[in-house]
């Protein structure tokens, strides 16, 4: 009896997807297979197989979170297709500047990105950016007839553009959105505050031009560590009385203080919270509970971020692109073999979510003071505040 794998795909511009494979033995990693694909069939490159690729389903943006394959991976790919796959991709970037003429002739705000050929050439797939929902009807008539194929057009944000294309960041590594990030989660400008981070854009943003992923990677440790000293800028009584906290120093574990005299000292975390504790400042308890919970908790652990990827800061950055069935618009043109994909705008989404409030008169007059019965008051004739004209 044949024995059925999930296996993971791997598709240009780290794109990846889901697949049965019915076979016994699984295929090895990297290597070419050929799979279903929109009305055709494409080629891929596997990147995960069995029991890895079962673990990557249930945790990944992309994955099937329990769901059967809708599709199926059919065989190993031979010389000749890896072949066929080459010259393909070497259309690819034809078809892009070819689209982004048309683009330009029709005067429309949006950049093409990327554009994909399946390897059978029956479906072509153009992957752009644009800040609004952009009317490209005529777009689509116009490429549809130019290529002879199906044409499908995906909105997506600054950040899976980075993925698609891939680069070496400021750190002189690859994107990391493109090697290992299983997820393009928000990052907001709490986050830099946290770590004491300059706030200027230029040095917190990355290629993308949105604040770098990797500022989450250290953020609960400064937040975990944070909460075992006394805020900045709070009073706490000490051996010489009331000081203020000037800055705290969460390396070195010191912390800086100045009294009411104006003499500024530092002093060891330890010391602090002795010297509060004779002082009698109840907010020695909440330092020792904390210190203690940092204590306890699992050293070199990863950070754990909410569900929604934000905090209780204000969020200033969260550009993130939907996946393409959750919140997103599909339309599909019957006169074409097209489909045109984008995110449901931010706007909508919150206007469906607001409930609907019934809106009456402002200030109707059978509230007022001898108006029941629809006669007018000195007010409705123009008298001031105390009835006087």
């Amino acid at each position: 009896m044949t024995v059925a794998h999930l296996v993971e795909i791997a598709f240009k511009g780290n794109r990846k997807e889901f697949f049965l494979w019915e076979a016994d033995e699984l295929p090895p990693l990297r290597a070419p297979m050929i799979v279903d694909a929109d009305r055709g069939e494409d080629l891929g490159t596997v990147h995960a197989a069995g029991e890895l690729a079962e673990r990557r389903s249930a945790r990944v943006p992309h994955g099937l979170f329990g769901a059967p394959p809708s599709r199926a991976a059919k065989r190993l790919a031979t010389t000749e297709d890896v072949r066929r796959l080459g010259d393909v991709r070497a259309q690819d970037d034809d078809a892009r500047r070819r689209a982004m003429e048309r683009v330009k002739a029709n005067a429309l705000v949006m950049k093409v990105t990327d554009a994909e050929w399946q390897w059978d050439r029956k479906k072509l797939t153009f992957y752009f950016t644009a800040e609004k929902r952009v009317d490209f009807r005529t777009l689509v008539r116009e490429l549809a007839s130019m290529f002879r194929t199906r044409i499908e057009l995906k909105q997506i944000g600054v950040r899976d553009e980075a993925r698609r294309l891939d680069g070496v960041g400021r750190c002189g590594r690859q994107y990391c959105s493109a090697s290992w990030l299983p997820e393009l989660r928000p990052v907001n400008l709490g986050v830099a505050k946290d770590q004491r981070l300059s706030l200027n854009p230029s040095q917190i943003s990355g290629a993308c031009g949105r604040l770098m992923c990797c500022l989450r990677y250290e953020h609960e440790f400064y937040v975990q560590s944070r909460k075992k000293y006394p805020k900045e800028g709070k009073p706490v009584r000490t051996a010489r009385g009331e000081e203020k906290v000037l800055a705290n120093d969460i390396f070195r574990e010191r912390v800086t203080l100045r009294g009411v005299d104006g003499e500024i000292r530092t002093i060891p975390l330890a010391a602090l919270r002795e010297e509060m504790l004779v002082a009698g400042d109840p907010l020695v308890q909440t330092l020792a509970s904390a210190a203690l919970a940092a204590s306890t908790s699992p050293a070199g652990a990863l950070p754990v971020l909410d569900e929604d990827g934000t905090d209780d800061d204000e969020t200033i950055e969260t550009e993130h692109s939907p996946g393409p069935v959750a919140g997103a618009a599909v339309a599909v043109d019957p006169a074409l073999d097209v489909t045109m994909e984008w995110p449901a705008p931010r706007a909508e989404q919150e206007e469906a979510r607001r409930p609907q409030r019934r809106r009456g008169r402002r200030g109707g007059r059978r509230n007022r003071a001898g108006g029941a019965n629809g006669t007018r008051t000195p007010r409705d004739e123009g008298a001031g505040p105390t009835g006087a004209p």
